[in-house]
């Protein structure tokens, strides 16, 4: 009985360290000091959006443990008045706040450095700190965007992305889109994370086949269908739409006419179910355009396209 008494103290005690850490992030760059004085050595500088542990505080000072980068960790002293917790006070919109302007420079073409990666932390620690906040599930979502956009750029930009099955390349890390569906199911951020995933799924190359079109179209069709209110619904419809468009052409080298035959009609009904979708959205416009050229059967895949 003390054997198992003892066990579940120190349990216990395990719990209620964990539950008394104290974390934040600075909304500015700091210096963090080897001693609560800036006239002490400076050990290193932390960009806006890295986590630190707070140990203990010293008036203005904060000592705190620091994560560098992802691996490494550093501990000092900095000035804590930039420093953001759960306890801060509209803290959610402060850090969002911090998140849309780090966003905004780095849309720029003359942006602040890092200034993606820095939004990326910013929003992620806003959904973390403050997990009831209204802006949490958006922010949870705009900091897995961020990262999905800079892993695909990288991804994209490599060989392998040429390649005509999407299995013969390194896709992107799909762990944070998927905890924004699991943290908030039923919202348009998680249909929103969702359409991010078919990224991985889709060829590089068709190599004017039939096979990756096709499985593609329904890819977007299966996603239309469950996701009916999702804002990416007139854009998977399109896009749907587009692939059928291009298998007309496909079917007809392949000598299946009656596969282009149907093609042409699944590509007219997706398109038209796109237009009704939002008829003044860019993706509603682009599926006009798409029933125009299907109508006047020109190409829309191939050296005509």
């Amino acid at each position: 009985m003390k054997v198992k008494l003892s066990i579940c103290f120190v349990l216990l005690l395990g719990a209620v360290a964990s539950a008394e850490v104290v974390r934040g992030t600075p909304i500015r760059p700091v210096s963090i000091y080897l001693s609560p004085d800036t006239t002490s050595t400076r050990l290193a500088d932390l960009d806006r959006g890295r986590e630190v542990v707070v140990m203990e505080t010293s008036r203005d000072w904060v000592h705190v443990e620091a994560s560098l980068t992802e691996e490494k960790t550093i501990t000092g002293w900095i000035q804590g008045k930039g420093l953001v917790q759960s306890s801060t006070p509209n803290g959610d919109r402060i850090l969002f706040g911090e998140a849309v302007d780090s966003e905004d420079q780095a849309s720029r073409r003359h942006g602040r450095a890092g200034a993606a990666q820095d939004a990326m932390r910013l929003y992620y620690h806003t959904a973390e700190y403050f997990p009831t906040s209204p802006l949490a599930g958006e922010a949870m979502y705009r900091s897995a965007d961020i990262r999905w956009q800079i892993e695909k750029e990288d991804v994209m930009s490599r060989p392998s992305a040429r390649e005509k099955e999407a299995f013969l390349r390194e896709g992107m890390t799909e762990d944070f889109m998927k905890e924004v569906m699991k943290k908030f199911p039923g919202t348009k951020w998680a249909d929103l994370a969702a359409f991010h995933l078919i990224d991985n799924k889709l060829c590089g190359e068709w190599q004017a086949s039939s096979k990756c079109p096709e499985k593609e179209a329904e890819i977007y069709e299966k996603y239309a269908s469950e996701h009916p209110q999702s804002p990416a619904l007139a854009e998977a419809l399109y896009d749907a739409a587009w692939r059928r468009s291009a298998l007309i052409e496909i079917y007809k080298t392949e000598t299946q006419p009656k596969k282009s035959d149907e093609s042409r009609a699944k590509a007219i009904a997706l398109a038209q179910r796109a237009v009704t979708q939002t008829p003044s959205n860019d993706w509603g416009a682009r599926a006009q355009r798409l029933l125009f050229m299907i109508d006047r059967g020109i190409p829309t895949y191939g050296n005509s396209e």
